[in-house]
């Protein structure tokens, strides 16, 4: 009789969780009826305005638009029934507590949890598989390189084109990272997508990120999470106020299970998605990380995303010359943040479609990857070589501008991917080399080796800090990927500086500035 091997009983048990889940919504239904909540249907006045001493001027909002009415003649006007399709507004009264009908949606949010790490950690499975079949192309036509280049080129052109139509054709709101489309639809901007993003997301993803894109799986995790948490919410007929909560939660836990991060994931709901903190949020969003995280660990295991050889101590002189890496990370975000926004730019003003434009981009990252398979993709493979101190220090600006380069162009291919995993292995290789170069200058003696090590896991969430602007998201990140928390203290002074010097140059939180272009080309194809 063959050996139950653990592999075979992770799978199992991810197959029966998977199962429950699918089950519990309707027990759950079933448990509770399917009474729509009190507060649904509340309408509450705006603006009243008064024209003469009978008739009024009525803005009347409702849990989903807005209606302008003229009040106080024979039968009351409806002048404008539908003045704003949006969510209520922010000003709109709050029940009286915060925790009133917090159970009921804690277990939603854990089931959409559960659903969310399902479906992030299929695509985690199915990315490895496809990086792994990438990397293998160039041992079996090794004694071939000129057919090798040529198959991975046209494989790579072949799956981001596809990436693009599938994004162009069906739901545009996939491309790209997806969390400035959750941040905006959080805020009310713009609607929730609909559930055809769920297999564009992932199929496209799938395709660009496998065909070698310097693109991160966290961007898909993020937007199919809130998605999938969302319709858990339409499901269960919660308000909007409840369904955003459900959907800032889903997009945590889809970070969450991108980096096996349960806590980087809940912190970022509060710091980046609603950049504010109350039990409630806090509450949902802890409980979605915890339902997706419990999956993910049985599909892929409990092991740190990246290893970390040592666990450094901190040296007497790691803040000074972290206030000195951050202040270096603030102005390389500079030019990060501005060569993402104008290579989009470039894009935009191509008359070439979509597809030809991704394809080419894939055509000239499959040939690369034939090449240096190790510098093409998300970047976790170097990531993890940056870590390891696998590069010289004469090698690393060849490294750096060709990852920065590759993740410019990919990012504005058109295709579904984010840009937290190729912005870590960005900072880990500015760390890497301040240390070393440090160490070689001006601390004889010191391990130059350890040092840069030790400065790329700095990097890393300083340059985090300085891109994104969520420096407790990227300490708690970096921590929790690396199971090393000893280098906080310097983290948290390269994070500030970062920051600082970001806010000095004007440089808008990438997310934020992704969100504000997509609005203004927004209002350009309307007029």
């Amino acid at each position: 009789m063959p050996e139950f091997s653990e592999e075979n009983a992770r799978a199992l048990l991810a197959l029966a969780t998977f199962i429950g889940a699918a089950a519990l919504p309707f027990l759950f239904r079933l448990a509770f009826g399917r009474r729509r909540r009190k507060g649904r249907s509340r309408a509450f006045v705006s603006v009243a305005l008064a024209l003469g001493r009978r008739r009024r001027l009525v803005l009347l909002r409702t849990a989903g638009a807005e209606r302008l009415l003229l009040l106080g003649e024979k039968s009351d006007l409806a002048v404008e029934a539908d003045v704003a399709a949006a969510p209520p507004p922010a000003e709109e009264p709050q029940e009286p507590s915060q925790l009133r009908g917090l159970f009921p949606l804690g277990l939603v949010s854990l089931l959409a949890g559960v659903a969310v790490g399902t479906l992030c950690g299929a695509f985690r499975l199915a990315l490895d598989a496809a990086g792994r079949l990438r990397s293998s192309i160039p041992d079996w036509f090794a004694d071939r390189p000129l057919l090798g280049v040529a198959i991975m080129a046209a494989g790579a052109a072949l799956a981001a084109g596809l990436a693009a139509f599938l994004v162009r054709r069906f739901v545009p709101a996939a491309v790209g990272s997806g969390i400035p489309h959750v941040e905006s639809v959080i805020d009310g901007d713009e609607p929730p997508s609909p559930p055809l993003l769920l297999p564009v997301k992932f199929v496209g993803g799938l395709l660009a990120i496998g065909a070698g894109l310097a693109l991160g799986r966290e961007g898909p995790s993020v937007q199919m999470g809130a998605t999938l948490a969302h319709q858990f919410g339409c499901y269960f007929r919660y308000d909007w106020r409840d369904q955003q909560s459900l959907l800032a939660a889903g997009a945590g836990a889809g970070l969450a299970a991108a980096f096996n991060a349960p806590l980087a994931g809940a912190a970022f709901v509060l710091e980046e998605l609603l950049r504010r903190f109350d039990m409630r949020h806090a509450t949902i969003a802890l409980g979605a990380s915890v339902g997706a995280i419990s999956v993910v660990r049985l599909m892929d295991g409990p092991t740190p995303e990246l290893s970390v050889a040592t666990h450094y101590q901190t040296g007497t002189l790691d803040v000074p010359l972290g206030l000195a890496l951050g202040a270096a990370m603030g102005f390389a975000s500079l030019a990060y943040n501005r060569a993402i926004l104008g290579a989009l730019d470039i894009a935009d003003r191509s008359r070439w479609p979509a597809e030809t434009k991704a394809a080419l981009v894939g055509a000239g990252v499959g040939a690369i990857g034939f090449l240096a398979p190790d510098l093409v993709g998300g970047g976790d493979n170097l990531t993890q070589k940056t870590l390891d101190g696998a590069f010289a220090l004469d090698a690393l600006p060849l490294v750096f501008a060709l990852r920065f380069t590759l993740g410019v162009v990919s990012y504005a291919a058109g295709t579904p991917g984010g840009l937290f995993a190729p912005l870590l292995a960005l900072g880990a290789e500015i760390g890497l080399f301040f240390g070393l170069l440090i160490a070689g200058l001006f601390i004889p003696g010191e391990d130059a080796q350890a040092m840069g090590m030790k400065f790329a896991l700095i990097g890393m969430a300083a340059f985090f800090a300085a891109v994104v602007r969520a420096p407790l998201t990227g300490m708690i990140l970096i921590t929790e990927m690396t199971d090393n928390s000893e280098l906080l203290l310097p983290m948290l002074a390269a994070c500030f500086s970062a920051m600082a010097i970001a806010a000095v140059c004007r440089n808008e939180p990438i997310y934020d500035a992704l969100k504000d272009r997509s609005a203004r080309l927004a209002r350009r194809a309307e007029t």
